[in-house]
């Protein structure tokens, strides 16, 4: 019963029979008597339900062999062996299983290999198939061998008895070994018994036979068991014939019934559906059937699907309700819940929708299908393949990318590169998914193996949706494509063919290529168009190359002429013949024209268009009956034929280099196009193969074969994609991902097509092993190629630059293995050429005898090959190298093939020969790498870089002849021509016009290079690059790309290079590149700067640095050894209170307090001590304000810190340690918060920032406190070289003169990082020997490891940033598990957008909240108190954020949470690592770079940050070790390594901002000569470096003279030029007077720029613009143009959001005339917003605007002073009414009482001359003031009657009202030239300090008074003052006559006399003057005094006019600065 299936049938019927009469009997002998009952089972073919019969033991007779006794079986002939194939009475003629086992056994031990019983087993399954006895023979001659043909005969003839002989072998009794004997009937009830019971208790084996039924699987009947256990299907379809012909063997598979609706089932109506759908699917009435089954799965539900149908049966528009379905959930209205809306809102930029098609020119029609359909939505769809790309902004355009799926792979390989693309795709669709079993299915594993992990690790939902033909094994691809089998999968077979398919399969007789095999071919070619002719159908015969249309066509006629039958083809009786045939006549192509009047068409790719489109016209209108064409046809163009033939199954293929088959993809596709459902019921497809091949295309074709898996043999590329994607990072990741492949799907299915053993299979079924046995071969592959790093014994993966270079630009490793051999630094052209011939990519490239010759004609040709070729021409890569110096020299091969290959070629090349680039740049190769880049671009350009340049353009022939034929002629030389010179040289006058245009827009730049050293070994370089050419858009689209790099003159090695991208936007703006290179011993004589266009060749210039005038400052780096000594007890001190403060927190100091302890404890020296972050510098500060208070008693201490937040820690930490328990009094003086004259005189201890320090000592003559300074700690005193190093400078320089000039000494201590030049810090801070102390970075509390990784540069900074963010993870996994840990980000964004992939790299763990260490109540307690939603989200995994863009009460909860361990990572921006000490004991530096808003560029962060980063590495109470890591740029990476051991040299920066200093100190009255200003320098750092680094300062000094009298005269020079430009520009701004003798006074206006700390250049503009009657929006608009704002950042596309924001504002920021990007309109609409009260658009916006604020106040009282200095009245009154606005955040023309609570305002108007009078309606402020002093009921009424204040806010508001001044006015004292006004506040103070009520004003305001004398009338100010409250006790004054702080309940009084200077005329007679008080922070409240009258003065002459109140005298004493 094993035999052949036919056999199998015959049994059936002959059982069957048996039966019957075995039943007749039966009933015959039911009444003879028994006998002796002979038993015998043979159970194989009977059924379980018989047995149970015969189970039952019954009465009387049962059985048929009840009745036979042996002697009557032998009488029968019927001897019990018989059944058995005589097993007993062997003979030797005998073929059975024995003989076969003796055979084999013999057989086996003359050839080893296999063992007997194996090679017995697979002759077994080959003499079992079905197969014919042809086929039987070459497989078991494959397996035996030639030797032993005779067994192999004797195996075919004998086939059935050996196939039935081992059969019952296998039946035999296992105890005994023999075949079972008949057994008594005793003996076979127990025997059935026995095997009952076996049957009944086996477990149940796992059910892999019979498949499961499945929803959506819709095939006709199904037989049961067809398919075999390996998914292969036994049977052609019901109703096949094989005919057999002389010339061919002929299979047809008949047409299957075309498939109905069944009962029940409706088609889906488009009327139904919603207005989506409707309005998509325009045109179609209804679903077909297929889509109806699909639509609710397709449509409703975010299933992943795998649809398998026939071609034809509408698989687009099923993927086309899965578009719809993702589409929908971005409308608005949403189409699901509104059927009937038809208009709706698309989110597009939020989804992408990626469309996988198998081909180029599918993907082409899906494009134009897909974009059609849904272009009514305003969604885009664009191509995505190797021919067209699409750039970044398109990408972002787009919608629905369809690309092919290597494209999508190199896409989503890069991993960041195109994360827009990649992380918002939201369905990807696989068209064609069979493909997996073809070459090219590997790409389809790695990509559904990325985007199911991409959905696992970042939980988003991407929709996978596969689309295939019908394939047996679809429950495989289901399993892979992660479908779930009960929803997704559906499966429709051949009855869903819109016309059904009768399938021919015909096997061509003769050998394969000979020449009776072609003839046999063309005739049954022609035979069977001839029959589909006669029955009128059309044909489209299918050709496999283009010259084999046309030889197709002449034949089919040619034969017809012998046949005469060419009546058939004509076509000259169809209606449109004629027009045809005027169309026919404007072709060029003379095939068309000959061709189409016989009825013959041809179509191939390498006709014209319009030639194309008319053959597919005429063949569909059916004027042309036969039409020959290639397989693109089948797959671009949707053109169906009643029949189709392919004929002949060989094509050529370049990427293999040879004939290969015809794909069954491309079968399926052309068969595809048979039938057309308007016309014919019936389709007929066609296939001529040779014979040979019959077989292989028609269980392929009619779906019997399984598609395997081709992934490993692609494996160790895609796993080095994965490592280099860094998705998998070790081993076991890979494991992992191999089981997201169809290969582990199939592995498992069917373990030994993949050679593994049924036992290896059994012990390990999830096939763990043999995973990782590949992946470890991959991973060892990889390494052995360089490409990854593989530790063997951690399993770590780790990928190389070669590897992701290798990953990027799609290189076999193979191919990388040749190059690391065959890379040279030094390689020539023709090396390279043939290295690049050399790479794997080629290796299927065969050189072919019939093309030899043309070869040799090619390579001998210089004008083809211009660089020598080695070799035979019969080599791969001879040939590969010829190709494509052919293909660059723009050469046409004539063969067909050698065509193919070349553009084969041509494409392979171009992407090798960038990677290369790559490598050489890797490998700093410069030599290398401008031959590998013009390499890259002559292959791209097809142009060699001998040939000129100007062949890029298309000029005439003869003009680029003469061109070429002129040596000289480079373009630098052309450019000095005149054009009529270039039109001689060419010898066509227009020309020289034309050519010179074109020589403008030549891409090249012009670059600038200034350098600087660091130290010996370090050199800083600036690139100043311009363009050198005008910008053409049709020349240079939207951006040019250049290389930059600079390399060494002599062995061009590269130090840095850059890649640099000139946007057309920004074409005038300055580039400049910044960067360090490193010096080595010998110096080069120069470096080469080379700038090189990234795509035109020629286009690149070299610039030379000398080194000749460079002087290399000695590293004189002084380090102090830390002593080892033993370390002091705290009672060291000997002191009792000191010592119980230390006591709390540790009992020694530590080894360097030990050392530094006597000098600073003891001695009043000055000392610099530089050590790392963390050390106890705090500490160290803290022994010398000991000093300090025990020697000085009654002195004051001011600590310097250069950053508020570092300010605010110290006070926090000082408060509570040291001021509270020792009953010190501490300020804090900052921006943020400066409290009054007299806290200061008291305090002891002064904190505060450079800045504020600098403004307040600049008066140290009149203040006496700062005279009263002993110690100034200077903290961080390295940041000397940072923005605000020049300010340090300018103190340290003035706290040594006031002690010079007051003979109090002042002791300085500096603290810093350690330093480089450590000795020339000491000696500027007057620091002798002793006192210096600079420790190495190593000496630290906790050591410190530390890791500098680099990272490859990737174009864009949130792509690198984004690449970090794994290994951020990784580390944290590595380096501190269960630890703390900190990393440190570059921006306020990058938090939230690192901490959201940290979560998702969380989700993909075992256990994702691994970070957080706290119970949910605790967690949720904690999540109510935070107000950021980002923060939110991190907290519930445990990662804290921590930016300046929070909220005060967010950083705390972050802080706090974090401190407590309660969440283990913290994200935060740089300004934590300086402002609160967390240490970690990981720090992660996450990118060094910061984005710049002034140079709108990336920057790099100063060393200093990332050192205070690092100092946060290790907690000294917890870890004996911390541990940091820096991620950095590769180029960044060894200036790293080398500063960060060394330390980094301090420079000065203060020559860049002299002005400012200068002019304080000018008004100081410290400079009052020029030669003061010199002496004032030599003070400086500055001073002390100019000398030693003379190259740095850009003075040039040659070598020789360095250090010589020479030198400083120069730098005298230098100095003096310096003070004068300074001088020059303060002048310019009239803040200086400089007169002839070298003297320099200060103007009124330098005083207020010294006054308020502001710029010289504010002050510059104010006085410009200031005119009389400004408006409010001149006031405003004026005071945002100040310098001050220069510094407010703007962030990245913050452009945009000012854009926002100005729409909805009272003056749009156009108003302004400068771009949206500027800080000052950003200033300006921060301010706005802030008085407009509106809500900004994002948290970074509140921080900015509370700094803009806070400058506004200095900056508006500035203007004040100034428009009282130039004397413009109204102009004055409107800044102070700015100035009210700002405080109060009103309009001045909104009701000012809308300040108080509950008080609605009205909507400011928006004219602009908003200083009308108030309107009537609005309640002033002064009226409410004075009720609730006297009248609180009225007050009451007032507040419910005009302002309609709730009742709910009532108490609110009286509470506020009582805090508003009520005040009486009275001018007194009036006498000639002066007045006294008295202010007295009739209601007591309500707040402390007299604040105000400014509820919006960020900072607490005091009340404050402007007292103004002018004259209304005249417009004019005469003088102003500003009033301030004393306290009523006391006289108001403190022993220094300064204010006292004003109480709570008090009512303070003010007086002021103003002196009112007046002309001559009026001394005598007097005159009237205004006076007017107004408040400075409340709108509107002023008092005004009109027409006082001033008496004239008696005459006496003192010969001095007084000034004009503005500048410093108008200011009383008590005006601090805000």
């Amino acid at each position: 019963m094993a035999g052949s299936s036919s056999s199998s049938l015959e049994g059936y019927t002959t059982i069957a029979e048996w039966r019957a009469q075995a039943e007749a009997m039966k009933a015959a002998v039911a009444g003879l008597p028994t006998s002796r009952s002979v038993e015998h089972t043979d159970e194989s073919d009977w059924d379980d339900d018989e047995i149970d019969q015969i189970y039952e033991p019954r009465d009387g007779p049962r059985d048929v062999w009840d009745f036979i006794s042996d002697d009557e079986l032998d009488e029968l002939g019927f001897d019990s062996g018989d059944m058995f194939d005589g097993v007993d009475g062997e003979t030797s003629g005998t073929f059975d299983a024995h003989w076969l086992a003796t055979r084999c056994a013999d057989i086996s031990s003359r050839k080893s290999g296999l063992s007997p019983t194996a090679l017995q087993d697979q002759i077994m399954d080959i003499l079992g198939t079905s197969r014919p006895e042809g086929e039987l023979q070459s497989s078991l001659t494959d397996l035996v061998g030639f030797d032993d043909l005779d067994f192999i005969i004797d195996l075919v003839s004998h086939r059935s008895e050996i196939v039935a002989s081992v059969a019952s072998e296998s039946l035999r009794d296992g105890t005994t070994g023999q075949a079972p004997r008949l057994l008594t009937k005793s003996q076979r009830q127990e025997a059935l018994r026995r095997r009952d019971l076996e049957h009944k208790a086996t477990p149940l084996a796992a059910a892999r036979e019979k498949e499961e039924e499945y929803p959506h699987v819709y095939k006709t009947y199904s037989a049961g068991n067809t398919l075999s256990h390996t998914g292969a299907k036994y049977k052609l379809p019901a109703g096949s014939q094989r005919l057999e012909f002389e010339k061919y063997e002929e299979y047809v598979v008949p047409a299957g019934k075309p498939g109905t609706l069944w009962p029940g089932q409706k088609l889906v109506k488009i009327s139904d559906m919603d207005g989506l759908c409707r309005t998509t699917f325009k045109g179609y009435k209804t679903l077909n059937r297929m889509q109806s089954l699909v639509y609710p799965v397709a449509y409703k539900t975010s299933e992943n699907m795998l649809i398998c149908a026939p071609t034809g049966a509408g698989k687009t528009d099923a993927a086309m309700l899965t578009i719809l379905h993702t589409v929908g959930q971005y409308l608005t209205p949403s189409p699901f819940e509104d059927h009937m809306a038809t208009d709706f809102a698309v989110q597009a930029e939020d989804f992408k929708i990626v469309y996988v098609a198998p081909m180029k020119a599918l993907a082409a029609e899906i494009t134009e299908k897909l974009g059609r359909r849904l272009a009514w939505l305003g969604l885009h769809c664009r191509e995505y393949t190797g021919d067209m790309h699409l750039t970044k902004s398109e990408i972002v355009q787009t919608q629905v990318i369809v690309t092919t799926p290597e494209k999508w792979d190199v896409v989503t390989r890069k991993g960041t590169g195109d994360t827009e693309l990649v992380q918002k795709v939201r369905l990807l669709i696989i068209d064609e998914v069979h493909m997996l079993h073809d070459e090219r299915g590997a790409v389809l594993e790695s990509l559904v193996a990325r985007t199911q992990r991409q959905v696992e690790s970042t939980q988003s939902l991407i929709r996978i949706v596969g689309l295939s033909a019908t394939l047996p094994n679809y429950i495989d691809v289901a399993e892979f494509l992660g479908v779930n089998k009960r929803a997704g999968l559906f499966y429709f077979d051949a009855s869903f063919r819109p016309v059904p398919l009768e399938q021919h399969f015909i096997g061509v007789k003769g050998k394969p290529n000979s020449k009776q095999y072609r003839d046999n071919l063309d005739q049954v070619a022609f035979e069977k168009v001839r029959e589909m002719l006669e029955q009128d159908h059309q044909v489209m015969v299918f050709v496999h190359s283009r010259r084999d249309t046309q030889a197709t066509a002449k034949m089919l006629y040619e034969k017809a002429t012998d046949d005469a039958c060419v009546g058939l083809f004509d076509p000259s009786d169809h209606e449109k013949f004629e027009q045809a045939m005027k169309d026919v006549k404007s072709t060029k192509a003379r095939e068309i024209r000959d061709l189409v009047p016989k009825g013959l068409g041809i179509h191939h790719a390498g006709m014209a268009r319009s030639d194309r489109n008319l053959m597919e016209r005429l063949f569909a209108e059916g004027i042309i009956k036969v039409l020959c064409c290639t397989a693109t046809l089948a797959w671009g163009v949707n053109l169906p034929a009643a029949a189709v033939v392919i004929k002949g199954t060989q094509v050529y293929s370049a990427q293999d280099g040879k004939f290969v088959d015809l794909g069954i993809l491309d079968v399926l596709q052309i068969f595809g196009r048979a039938g057309r459902p308007q016309f014919e019921d019936v389709g007929i497809g066609m296939i001529c193969t040779t014979h040979d091949k019959l077989a292989h295309y028609l269980t392929a074709v009619t779906d019997q074969l399984p598609i395997e898996s081709r992934f490993s043999s692609k494996l160790v590329d895609n796993l080095n994609a994965e490592i280099a994607l860094g998705t998998v990072n070790s081993i076991s990741d890979a494991v992992k991902w191999i089981g997201y492949s169809y290969l582990f799907v199939r592995m498992k299915r069917n373990p030994m097509a993949y050679g593994i053993e049924w036992a290896e299979f059994d012990n390990d079924r999830s096939l763990v092993q043999r995973r990782r046995k590949l992946a470890i071969q991959a991973a060892r592959t990889l390494q052995q190629s360089q490409m990854i790093i593989f530790n063997e014994p951690t399993e770590e993966l780790r990928s190389k630059d070669i590897g992701r270079i290798a990953s990027q630009y799609y290189i076999q490793h193979t191919s990388i293995q040749i190059f690391n051999s065959l890379m040279k630094p030094t390689s020539e052209e023709r090396d390279i050429l043939m290295m690049i011939a050399m790479s794997g990519e080629f290796d299927n490239i065969q050189s072919r005898n019939n093309e030899a010759d043309e070869l040799t004609k090619m390579k001998n040709n210089e004008h083809f090959v211009p660089y020598e070729v080695k070799g035979g021409i019969d080599q791969a890569q001879t040939k590969t190298n010829i190709l494509l110096q052919v293909y660059i020299s723009r050469g046409q091969p004539e063969d067909f093939a050698l065509t193919n290959d070349l553009n084969y070629v041509a494409q392979q090349a171009g992407r090798i020969c960038r990677a290369l680039f790559m490598i050489a740049l890797n490998r700093r190769w410069g030599y290398q790498c401008l031959v590998l880049l013009t390499m890259a671009k002559s292959i791209e350009k097809r142009l060699w870089a001998f040939q000129h340049p100007f062949n890029q353009f298309d000029l005439p022939k003869p003009v680029l002849r003469n061109l070429e034929a002129k040596d000289s002629l480079s373009i630098d030389s052309l450019r000095e021509m005149e054009p009529s010179e270039i039109g001689n040289l060419v010898n066509n006058y227009k020309m020289g016009t034309k050519i010179a245009k074109l020589l403008d827009n030549f891409p090249t730049l012009s670059v600038e290079a200034e350098i600087a050293p660091l130290n010996r070994d370090v050199l800083r370089v600036k690139l100043y690059v311009t363009p050198d050419f005008r910008w053409n858009d049709h020349l240079h689209g939207t951006s040019e790309s250049y290389y930059i790099w600079v390399e060494n003159s002599d062995t061009s090695e590269i130090y840095h290079h850059e890649f640099f991208i000139l946007n057309r936007k920004k074409l005038h703006d300055d580039h400049e590149l910044n960067f360090t290179i490193p010096l080595s011993d010998p110096l080069p004589d120069q470096i080469y700067v080379r700038a090189v266009s990234d795509r035109w060749l020629g286009a690149e210039t070299v610039t030379a640095v000398s080194f000749q005038h460079l002087i290399r400052p000695d590293t004189e780096s002084v380090y102090t050894d830390l002593l080892n000594l033993q370390p002091l007890p705290i009672t060291a001190l000997k002191n009792q209170a000191l010592e119980e403060i230390y006591a709390q927190r540790f009992q020694f100091f530590n080894p360097m307090q030990t050392q530094l302890f006597h000098t600073l404890y003891h001695r009043p020296v000055n000392v610099l001590l530089g050590s790392p972050t963390g050390s106890g510098k705090t500490v160290a500060a803290e022994l010398a304000m000991w000093w300090a208070f025990r020697e000085r008693p009654g002195s004051k201490v001011v600590y310097i810190a250069p950053m508020k937040a570092l300010v605010r820690e110290r006070v926090k930490d000082w408060g509570q340690r040291l001021a509270r328990p020792l009953g010190l009094k501490l300020v804090e003086l900052t921006g943020d918060n400066t409290p009054d004259t007299r806290t200061i005189e008291d305090a002891d201890i002064i904190i505060t920032t450079p800045e504020k320090w600098d403004g307040i000592s600049r008066s140290w003559q009149t203040r006496g406190y700062v005279r009263k300074v002993s110690l100034v700690i200077i903290d961080e005193i390295h940041l000397l070289a940072g923005d605000r190093g020049p300010i340090l400078e300018i103190i340290v320089s003035r706290m040594n003169y006031i002690a010079s000039s007051t003979k109090n000494a002042v002791r300085l201590l500096g603290m810093s990082t350690a330093c480089a030049n450590a000795t020339d810090l000491a000696n500027w801070l007057g620091v002798k020997d002793e006192g210096l102390f600079n420790f190495r970075h190593s000496v630290r509390p906790v050591p410190l490891e530390l890791y500098i990784d680099g990272f490859p540069e990737v174009r864009g900074f949130c792509p690198l940033m984004q690449s970090m963010n794994r290994p951020t993870f990784l580390a944290i996994l590595n380096h501190s598990p269960e630890k703390p840990v900190i990393v440190f980000v570059p921006s306020r964004r990058q938090t939230r957008l690192t901490a959201k992939d940290l979560i998702n790299l969380c989700g993909m763990e075992d256990n994702p909240r691994r970070f957080l260490h706290m119970d949910e109540d605790d967690l949720q307690l904690n999540l109510s108190r935070v107000k950021d939603e980002a923060l939110k989200e991190a907290i519930s995994f445990g990662i804290g954020l921590h930016h300046a863009g929070l909220v005060e009460s967010d950083r705390q909860i972050a802080e706090e949470l974090f401190l407590n361990n309660k969440i283990q990572i913290l994200i935060a921006t740089s300004t934590l690592a300086w402002g609160v000490n967390l240490p970690a004991h990981l720090v992660v530096v996450k990118g060094t770079q910061f984005y710049d808003a002034k140079i709108e560029a990336y920057k790099d962060m100063d060393l200093t940050d990332v050192l205070q980063m690092l100092g946060r590495a290790g907690r000294p109470q917890f870890d004996n070790s911390g541990v940091a890591r820096i991620f950095t740029q590769n180029s960044k990476k060894d200036f790293y390594k080398h500063f960060l051991h060394t330390g980094f040299p301090v420079e000065s920066s203060l020559h860049t901002v002299l002005d400012n200093h200068l002019c304080a100190e000018i008004c100081a009255e410290t400079i009052i000569t020029k030669q003061d200003a010199l002496d004032y320098l030599t003070w400086t750092f500055f001073f002390r470096r100019l000398h030693k680094n003379p190259s740095y300062y850009g003075l040039e000094i040659s070598a020789e003279e360095h250090n010589s009298t020479t030198a400083q005269q120069i730098a005298n020079e230098y100095m003096m030029s310096m003070v004068d430009a300074s001088l020059a520009e303060l002048t310019d701004s009239k803040c200086v007077e400089v007169y002839p003798n070298g003297d320099v006074d200060p103007t009124p206006l330098g005083k207020i720029m010294s006054y308020y700390y502001l710029s010289h250049l504010t002050i510059r503009h104010l006085v410009r613009k200031a005119k009389a009657q400004a408006s409010f929006l001149d006031a405003l608009s004026w005071m945002c143009r100040a310098t001050e704002y220069d510094e407010l950042p703007v962030r990245h596309n913050e452009d945009l959001i000012n854009a926002e924001l100005s729409r909805n504002l009272t003056f749009p920021g156009t108003a302004f005339g400068l771009p949206m990007w500027d800080p000052h309109v950003k200033a300006f609409l921060l301010l706005q917003a802030h008085m407009s009260r509106i809500g900004l658009p994002i948290t970074d916006y509140v921080g900015d605007q509370t700094s803009v604020l806070d400058q506004a106040i200095r900056i508006i009282q500035a203007s004040i002073d100034v428009m009282a200095e130039l004397g413009y009245l109204s102009s004055m009154l409107e800044f102070i009414r700015l100035l009210q606005c700002v405080k109060s955040a009103r309009w001045p023309d909104e009701n000012p009482a809308s300040i108080l609570p509950g008080v609605a305002t009205e909507i400011p108007s928006s004219s602009s001359e908003s200083s009308s009078p108030p309107n009537k309606k609005h309640t002033p402020l002064k009226e409410i003031a004075k009720l609730a002093a006297s009248k609180p009921q009225l007050l009451q009424k007032l507040a419910r009657e005009r302002l309609a204040v709730p009742a709910s806010q009532l108490p609110r508001f009286a509470k506020a009202a009582a805090a508003l001044p009520d005040l009486a006015v009275a001018v007194e004292d009036v006498r000639a030239g002066s007045l006294a006004v008295g202010l007295r506040r009739l209601n007591a103070v309500t707040e402390r300090e007299a604040r105000i009520y400014a509820p919006r004003f960020p900072k607490p305001q005091t009340e404050g008074w402007f007292v103004v004398v002018g004259d209304l009338a005249r417009d004019e100010v005469l003088a102003v003052k500003r009033v301030g409250w004393r306290a009523s006790g006391s006289n108001g004054k403190n022993r220094e006559g300064r204010r006292a702080v004003v109480e709570v309940g008090e009512r303070p009084t003010a007086r002021t006399v103003v002196k009112v200077p007046l002309v001559d005329a009026e001394v005598e007679k007097g005159r009237k003057v205004d006076v007017l008080v107004l408040s400075d922070g409340y709108v509107g409240m002023e008092w005004t005094v009109e027409g006082v009258e001033l008496p004239g003065a008696p005459k006496v002459d003192t010969g001095v006019v007084e000034k004009k109140g503005g500048g410093s005298g108008g200011l009383s004493g008590d005006g601090e600065m805000e």
